[in-house]
């Protein structure tokens, strides 16, 4: 059985886990950097080690050291999401070193986290795959005759890569050899590795993925899916389940498709099927994360299951707790990943010290998160300070509760997606629940634009104000003294502003 728990990780993810662990009766422990020394998750867990040198040290990419601790301690690892999470020879490590490490094998995760090789394991499981690569291209050349044979426009994507990072859409040949370069420089600055793979980029699509849970003994169960199509540049930022765009005869076949692939490469612990859906209801599998998702909690909320203490107890050799059967769906969820960056400054990062925190209760709102008043958000880590959730007991009462919570969540001193969020939310074209992976860089830039032209200030107060000054010359006109000229700016402005707000 596992008796402590050590999180490679920081921020909210780490209080998130630690949380569960203190419902199950674990100790936990944190590791952190200089930088980190104050931030909530060190003071929450019961032990806390530092792994960094001085302030310029900054990185949580030390297995290593991270091993010795849980050696130490006694502890088993959960890796959380990014950093070490997806990471093969850690896991591996931790398998020959005795420390147990929550999540898949380092088998699974090597052979599902090299792309092309996830998509051939995959197609031999009998999921549809997207049309591309089988292996990553050499070099430009062959990336252009690769790129003719799969049909423009198609997207290039890093093989070791995630969060959009060295994905690039090509939409002609004449874009193919600049958009190449960039892919490669950026998988190489981004995972160590600038392989390139090639797909046939699906018109209009929609981000869907599956939620899968899997124990040692091959009992493999879903969760259901989730709508991931709210992205900018290639990064999730609003995620909903179930999706009001899938059809409940391609929810099922999608569903069952994914719970027999894992079952036939023999996966365990949780983990999510990706898949790119077009118009038409066809679905592709994109990649399979071996690991927590940041937008787990909305398949939480709807189904009951606390994740986290699954993935422990699948760790320990438990069983899964309950069968496909017994997984009853409710209601909907909405996630929303509140990012310390300014929305209205091209989403320019906003580090700083948070000197106000007002967070959202009430019912059917969770929200997970590090951050509090006095904390400092850091250049050097990613701009994610919470994720908040609402659910409902259908989709329009989701989106209600969040906008509510939404409104309710203070944050002074730096500047946050809060406003964005609040803007999608009332977006037509969301409330349909008719958008696709485009919806941000396209329809909802014009929609916004139109919205901020039509109630923009300026237009109104310059309306008011030249419907005052011809009010005034007509007075004038039929006084028989003329008017006070001493009449101060400031009061003058000030009726201005008063007509302004009537208009």
């Amino acid at each position: 059985m596992i008796k402590k728990v050590l999180v490679a990780n920081r921020g909210e993810i780490a209080m998130r886990i630690f949380r569960t662990c203190r419902v199950m009766n674990i100790p936990t422990v944190a590791i952190y950097t200089h930088v980190d020394r104050s931030a909530l998750h060190v003071r929450y867990a019961e032990e806390a080690y530092c792994i960094s040198k001085d302030e310029t040290d900054t990185s949580y990419l030390k297995p290593d050291l991270i091993l010795e601790i849980a050696r130490k301690t006694g502890a088993a690892i959960h890796p959380g999401y990014g950093f070490l999470s997806e990471n093969a020879d850690f896991a591996r490590r931790c398998e020959e070193s005795g420390v147990v490490f929550i999540g898949p094998s380092a088998d699974i995760i090597a052979r599902m986290g090299v792309k092309t090789e996830a998509r051939k394991i995959m197609e031999e499981a009998g999921v549809p795959i997207v049309p591309g690569t089988k292996d990553p291209v050499s070099g430009v050349e062959e990336a252009r005759l690769r790129a003719a044979e799969i049909g423009y426009p198609v997207m290039l994507k890093a093989l070791a890569g995630g969060g959009g990072k060295g994905m690039r859409l090509v939409r002609t040949e004449a874009d193919l050899d600049a958009a190449f370069r960039m892919s490669r420089s950026e998988a190489a600055n981004s995972f160590g590795n600038d392989a390139i793979y090639i797909e046939k980029y699906i018109e209009n699509p929609h981000h869907i993925e599956v939620q899968v849970l899997g124990d040692k003994y091959g009992n493999v169960i879903h969760l259901y899916e989730r709508e991931c199509s709210i992205q900018r540049r290639n990064q999730k930022v609003i995620e909903e389940s179930p999706s009001p765009f899938v059809k409940p005869e391609t929810r099922q076949k999608m569903l069952k498709i994914a719970v027999e692939a894992c079952k036939k490469i023999g996966y365990y612990s949780a983990g999510t099927l990706e898949f790119m859906m077009d118009k038409d209801q066809n679905f592709y599998f994109l990649e399979m994360n071996t690991r927590l998702q940041v937008e787990h909690p909305v398949t939480e909320e709807c189904t009951g299951v606390d994740l986290v203490r699954d993935m422990i107890l699948v760790a320990s050799g438990s069983p899964l707790p309950y069968k496909q059967e017994e997984i009853e769906f409710r209601g909907a969820a909405i996630e929303c990943r509140i990012y310390a960056e300014d929305p209205e400054n091209n989403f320019m990062p906003s580090p700083g010290v948070i000197k106000v925190r007002e967070a959202p209760e009430g019912r059917n709102v969770r929200l997970d998160s590090a951050a509090y008043a006095g904390f400092e958000v850091s250049l050097h880590y990613d701009p994610m300070i919470a994720k908040l959730c609402s659910w409902g007991r259908n989709r329009e009462s989701a989106i209600s509760n969040m906008r509510r919570a939404l409104r309710e969540y203070k944050i002074l001193g730096i500047k946050t997606t809060i406003p964005f969020h609040l803007r999608v939310l009332q977006n037509p074209t969301f409330l349909s629940g008719n958008y696709d992976t485009t919806f941000i860089d396209t329809k909802f830039d014009r929609e916004e634009l139109k919205r901020r032209q039509n109630s923009d200030p300026t237009v109104a107060l310059i309306a008011a104000a030249l419907r005052h000054f011809e009010q005034e010359k007509e007075a004038a006109a039929r006084a028989t003294t003329v008017p006070l000229v001493g009449e101060s700016l400031w009061k003058y402005y000030g009726k201005i502003q008063m007509a302004a707000n009537n208009f």
